[in-house]
């Protein structure tokens, strides 16, 4: 790999002890070299609103600001109710609004979630991936890391302690890397 990669990473969660928080947390231990992983935090960002697109206020500015400064994306997606949390539907539109002004337009992504459930949000990244589609992004294909019974896999203070997770994340940041520096080369 030739070349510094920078990954922006956000998590679709609001709450401080999220999983997906610490799945996150944990790509950022797990970094192949010369890669650099950022985390934004979603909180505070504005629920979309079409009348104020064109004036996004200051948190959008900086959300759309950050993707556009990164190389490549990665996405700690929750599960709510068989799709993807609020918060992060509302990222998505926040960042790719108005229309002419998608910051996520060609930017590489890696998908990944922790959840409670034996699913571990399969069905909140296929959604996603659905709309990574429209908004012209290339997600990765593969590890998919799908994280079931998260609370037997991190511990109270948010660190991910089952060493298969552990693995199964560093492979993604190592393959959305990879995957990066490809795209890259056309």
């Amino acid at each position: 790999m030739s070349g510094k990669i920078t990954i922006l990473g956000f998590a679709g969660s609001l709450r401080k002890a999220s999983y997906n928080k610490a799945i996150l947390n944990a790509a950022a231990e797990l970094l192949p070299p010369d890669v650099e992983l950022k985390i934004f935090d979603l909180e505070g960002l504005p629920l979309f609103n079409q009348d104020l697109e064109s004036e996004p206020n200051e948190k959008v500015r900086e959300f759309k600001a950050a993707i556009r400064a990164a190389d490549a994306l990665l996405i700690a997606c929750p599960e709510y109710n068989y799709s993807i949390s609020g918060v992060l539907k509302n990222a998505l539109d926040c960042a790719s609004r108005p229309y002419g002004d998608n910051a996520l337009s060609g930017k590489p992504v890696a998908i990944m979630g922790a959840s409670i459930g034996t699913l571990g949000t399969a069905r909140a990244q296929y959604h996603l991936r659905q709309s990574c589609v429209f908004l012209n992004m290339f997600p990765l294909n593969g590890p998919e890391v799908m994280v079931a019974l998260a609370q037997d896999k991190i511990d109270a203070q948010g660190k991910v302690t089952d060493p298969g997770t552990r693995e199964r994340i560093g492979e993604l940041v190592k393959s959305l890397a990879a995957w990066t520096q490809r795209l890259r080369q056309g």
